[in-house]
């Protein structure tokens, strides 16, 4: 696996060594070894996937605050993603900046989430299932979201959106925190 730091401190694109034969490929997608010697979350708590039917669906933008804040490891398994994360800790050097990342059932390519980033997509054609592995359980006491269009980001989304739930519609907007030192 190859990992790819960003310019989002402790995100990390992941790309998988393909081993291929006249059968197709094998791939690993997951070794605790290599995650742990990039600093990285690697004891795996629990596995979800989604689907959506229709392209351009957004789904998001979430995350997992303390005292359960939220790591994630997310790939496309079927068609494919724009998938995007957020920078929201007020520490951070890269405070309120956005990467985006597309993630196919083609490239194989997984993005690592650390804890305190939004996370979300939007589906770039029918059909799309996503994995997320995560190294935090899901505790709905803890969850929160920013809305997709917030003007604190101005995250640059690929197309019109055709669906998206009313709770990630109607996030308010969102107050930036001063920069610590």
């Amino acid at each position: 696996m190859n990992f790819i730091k960003t310019k989002l401190e402790g995100a990390y694109i992941i790309e998988p060594n393909r081993f291929e034969d006249e059968r197709g490929f094998f791939s690993e997608m997951y070794r605790e070894d290599l995650f742990e010697s990039h600093g990285l979350k690697s004891h795996l708590v629990q596995s979800n996937i989604s689907f959506s039917l229709t392209k351009g669906t957004v789904r998001g933008m979430h995350f997992q605050v303390a005292p359960h804040p939220q790591e994630k490891l997310v790939r496309c398994n079927a068609g494919s993603i724009h998938d995007v994360i957020v920078d929201l800790r007020p520490e951070s050097e890269t405070y309120c900046e956005w990467i985006s990342v597309e993630l196919t059932s083609i490239n194989k390519t997984m993005l690592y989430i650390p804890a305190g980033f939004a996370h979300g997509f939007q589906t770039l054609g029918n059909n799309a299932e996503v994995a997320y592995q995560q190294f935090e359980l899901y505790h709905p006491e803890c969850e929160g979201g920013v809305r997709w269009n917030d003007p604190a980001f101005g995250i640059d989304w690929p197309l019109e959106v055709s669906v998206i739930s009313d709770r990630d519609r109607d996030y308010s907007d969102y107050k930036p925190k001063a920069k610590l030192g």
